[in-house]
């Protein structure tokens, strides 16, 4: 049903460091060196802000997310031992805070229809999408495959769709999704199996 996505930069604002260097930069803001955060956000902006906005599909309220998710890490990094690696401990500040905005404003997060084509792409309404030539009927189409989607992701639990978002988007192990969300690994496989057996079965009559 699904296919996991690959090829995607972790640090595709700048060119790639390695975790040494990111850990010297670390070590460079906790002493005092408060223009290296800057590197720092340069790094993980644009992949936490991905990652949050396909947890709430909004764009505002990703960028105001992403932002006061490195203004709380840019706080709490004094209390940052090196325990895991410091992309870690920051999605999961991240993905906590989105968590519990969700849950403020009882909204659910939609994938966008670009990241879901990829999933679907041999279904047969994909096919037909592929092939129509009116754009009219294409865009209907689309907006009811859309629709459908999105009810049936509204069925998932937060954390459900969270690690569903983290793996199949994102493209975390199960290790790194496991320190993120603070369960086990075999949690994460399980709840991750469990969404898809869901989805699977909500769109059983367009994955046909």
């Amino acid at each position: 049903m699904f296919t996991r996505v690959h090829g995607k930069s972790r640090e595709v604002s700048s060119p790639a460091k390695t975790a040494d260097e990111v850990s010297a930069l670390v070590k460079r803001v906790q002493g005092g060196d408060i223009a290296a955060f800057d590197s720092i956000m340069l790094l993980y902006r644009e992949r936490l802000y991905s990652v949050i906005y396909n947890m709430t599909f909004n764009h505002e309220d990703a960028a105001d997310l992403t932002q006061e998710a490195f203004v709380k890490a840019f706080r709490s990094l004094g209390k940052f031992k090196g325990k895991s690696s410091f992309f870690t401990w920051l999605y999961r500040i991240g993905v906590n805070m989105t968590l519990s905005h969700i849950q403020r404003k009882k909204t659910r997060k939609f994938f966008s229809f670009e990241q879901i084509s990829e999933e679907y792409g041999s279904s047969k309404e994909f096919e037909k999408l592929s092939s129509s030539e009116s754009s009219s009927v294409r865009n209907t189409l689309l907006n009811e495959l859309h629709q459908k989607l999105n009810e049936a992701l509204l069925k998932l639990s937060d954390k459900h769709r969270t690690i569903v978002v983290l793996f199949e988007i994102d493209g975390l192990s199960h290790k790194e999704i496991s320190t993120i969300m603070k369960c086990t690994e075999g949690t994460v496989r399980s709840r991750l199996h469990y969404a898809k057996l869901q989805l699977q079965s909500l769109l059983s009559d367009y994955l046909k």
